[in-house]
């Protein structure tokens, strides 16, 4: 009997815990302000004595902080996982009409999760949680995706071109909780994996015409010779590339 109470214990703890994120949502959704939620209001929401909330956290910003790094734990691992992927396995799924390697697994996390991460970044939510997301997504990315990248791409242009695709990709997950998630994670993954691959008059049965990479190099200024490098080729390796 004595070797089952810490077990006990720890179910009790993350009871508790488990409470006081429901009760931060309902706080949220009810209009209160993220900085205007109190210990009291939350123990009340939660069933919970203020001696078991601080039994855990110092105050309602170390609360917060704790309950957004978990979220943040969670989608890092699964972002880390898109990124590990290469172009060739990001092709090959393509050909066989499936979404991004590992994107239905990050968009599922985050729609089991939909009631507090829609709370967080909700009129009420943190502001900054959004912009923590984009950083530590673009951390997370940047290593594995200048790998292989022409040395001329390197420096401001990469750092906004990284910007750029990760602050698009955080603004469609947006959109999908403006929605409210009427879209599975499947659907979803589909949709964000064809829009990264959408070019300019593609909708409007106009596509574009040109060496994209080739007219980028020049309109930069940038003095490189861009490789022609076929499709098939990449799908099956050849290439010699990794990224």
């Amino acid at each position: 009997m004595e070797a089952m109470r810490p077990l006990k214990s720890d179910r009790r703890i993350l009871r508790s815990q488990r409470a006081l994120r429901e009760a931060l949502v309902a706080e949220l959704n009810s209009g209160v302000d993220i900085a205007r939620v109190s210990v009291a209001a939350l123990t009340e929401r939660a069933g919970l004595t203020r001696r078991t909330f601080y039994s855990h956290y110092k105050d309602i910003p170390d609360f917060i902080e704790q309950v957004e790094n978990s979220l943040f734990d969670e989608i890092r691992v699964r972002v880390r996982a898109i990124a590990e992927a290469t172009l060739p396995d990001l092709y090959k799924n393509i050909e066989r009409l499936e979404p991004a390697p590992g994107s239905v697994e990050l968009l599922t996390y985050i729609s089991e999760n939909r009631d507090l991460i829609g709370a967080l970044i909700g009129p009420s939510g943190d502001q900054a949680f959004i912009k923590k997301v984009i950083d530590m997504s673009c951390s997370e990315v940047s290593d594995r995706m200048q790998t292989g990248i022409l040395p001329a791409a390197v420096g401001a242009f990469f750092d906004y071109y990284l910007a750029s695709v990760v602050s698009a990709e955080v603004g469609v997950v947006q959109l999908w909780f403006e929605r409210d998630l009427a879209e599975s994670p499947e659907t979803m993954a589909r949709i964000m994996t064809v829009i990264a691959f959408v070019r300019p008059g593609d909708l409007y049965g106009m596509p574009i015409d040109v060496k994209v990479p080739a007219y980028g190099a020049k309109l930069m200024g940038l003095n490189i010779d861009i490789p022609a490098i076929d499709f098939n080729d990449i799908t099956s390796g050849s290439t010699g590339r990794n990224d």
